[in-house]
């Protein structure tokens, strides 16, 4: 992976002073003072759930043993073998992969750029941060150029383009739509797909118009009660412009099941060969945006999402969705709770993928093989409740009849209430989402708790 850096241009507009910084100051202190702090320990710092999620304090002090030499949470950024910080080798570090904008100058999925919500990191402080990484990333020093940081010219950022529809499939679409300054948005919309006929869904192919936090795809649970389905192509935002939630436009959220979804602006992601999501003919699906405004200024926000379907007679496995919620959780105020629930499989059964879903008081989701020659094994953990992992598995875990999953869960309850299972933010949940296919017929309940 190589960060390209020809757009990095350095306006040596300093007529006075040397190129390095006063004397007493250094490189890093100055990536502190004139980037982290004024940028990032708003979310990054104690007690705030980005850092929680994270696990990455940038306040003084804190911030350059939590970066340097530190493997991050990404687990795509794990797989590649990066470093928040490695010293000497900026194109193995993941800070300045968040940090560049720049289409195509890495690998990997790894998920919104940063700051979220926030113009990006002018084209010198990205300059300057590269430089120290590629000096070593020392604690002291002051090697780096310090009039990089009077390059305010702004990274490069595409224009917003939208995908063509799939030749075969459907593509969904949430319209384009304000984001208020200093607001964050998250709205659903429920979207007929208008197909007359069963669509086997092998590829999805997701762009976003940039400071999306996430998209996701939910269809519902047949056991929905009628009263709770939303109507058709209706917005329904979960937040109100004074910050309260809306608790009637949350209600249907408790029947989701994952379809799919992302984090990045734009994404694609494929089943196994053999494999697809069938949905039925006149299927609607429940469209999930959340952007984030740390501006002064509106920002607009749009989704599209491409279903590329394949012929049936390709489909060896029809995949099924996965929902396995714990509902007896109690929180006692003021403490950290643990929580075990399995769900064990009546029939043989392939597992491809698997996340999560908590609120923002849950810190840590396991999610263990029960039973069988694996039993204990761990195959997914996170510590995000807002932006969990999505694990694939190339190798399907193969689970026979009497074995299955087993969540355990860690809450940290700082509050004076005992919290309880429910649907609000001001509730908790504890539940497996993932795929799988049945070996032989799926059963009418191939899964129980």
């Amino acid at each position: 992976m190589r960060i390209a850096r020809g757009s990095l241009v350095v306006l040596l507009v300093t007529a006075c002073g040397d190129s390095v910084s006063p004397a007493g100051g250094t490189s890093f202190n100055r990536i502190q003072s004139r980037i982290l702090d004024v940028q990032c320990v708003s979310c990054h710092s104690a007690g705030n759930p980005g850092a929680r999620e994270s696990g990455l304090i940038l306040t003084r002090g804190r911030a350059f043993d939590a970066l340097v030499g530190v493997t991050p949470r990404h687990p795509t950024a794990r797989a590649d073998g990066l470093q928040l910080v490695a010293p000497g080798s900026p194109d193995s570090s993941f800070l300045l992969h968040k940090l560049h904008v720049e289409p195509d100058h890495h690998a990997g999925d790894y998920g919104t750029i940063m700051p979220v919500g926030s113009a990006p990191l002018a084209v010198g402080e990205v300059e300057y941060i590269r430089r120290w990484i590629a000096a070593g990333a020392q604690r002291g020093g002051d090697s780096i150029d310090i009039r990089l940081l009077s390059d305010t010219t702004s990274q490069s950022v595409a224009a917003f383009v939208p995908p063509a529809p799939p030749a075969t499939g459907v593509q969904l679409h949430v319209d384009r739509f304000n984001v208020a300054p200093r607001f964050e948005r998250e709205l659903f919309v429920y979207k007929r797909l208008g197909n007359t006929a069963p669509l086997y869904v092998n590829r999805v192919d997701i762009a976003m118009r940039a400071n999306s936090h996430h998209f996701v795809i939910y269809s519902f649970q047949p056991e929905i009660p009628a009263s709770i389905v939303p109507p058709f192509d209706s917005i329904r935002d979960i937040r109100k412009l004074d910050g309260s939630l809306d608790f009637l436009a949350m209600r249907p959220m408790g029947f989701h099941l994952f379809f799919g979804g992302s984090m990045t602006a734009r994404t694609s992601w494929q089943l196994p060969a053999g494999i697809a999501l069938k949905l039925p003919a006149g299927a609607a699906l429940d469209l999930n945006a959340h952007y984030v405004n740390r501006t002064d200024a509106p920002l607009p926000g749009e989704v599209y999402a491409n279903l590329f379907a394949v012929d049936s007679a390709s489909v060896t496995n029809v995949a099924q969705s996965l929902f396995l919620s714990n509902t007896s959780i109690v929180l006692p105020p003021g403490q950290r709770t643990t929580l075990s629930r399995t769900f064990t499989f009546s029939q043989d059964v392939r597992l491809f993928m698997l996340s999560s879903h908590m609120h923002e008081r849950g810190e840590r989701f396991v999610i263990r093989i029960n039973g069988g020659s694996r039993s204990g094994e761990i195959v997914f953990e996170t510590n995000s409740w807002s932006s969990p992992d999505i694990v694939n598995f190339a190798v399907p875990i193969e689970l026979k009849a009497g074995e299955g999953l087993r969540s355990e869960i860690t809450w940290n309850n700082t509050t004076s209430n005992t919290i309880r299972f429910g649907l609000t933010s001001q509730d908790e949940m504890g539940i497996i989402y993932g795929y799988y296919w049945c070996v032989t017929t799926c059963s009418a309940t191939p899964v129980s708790p």
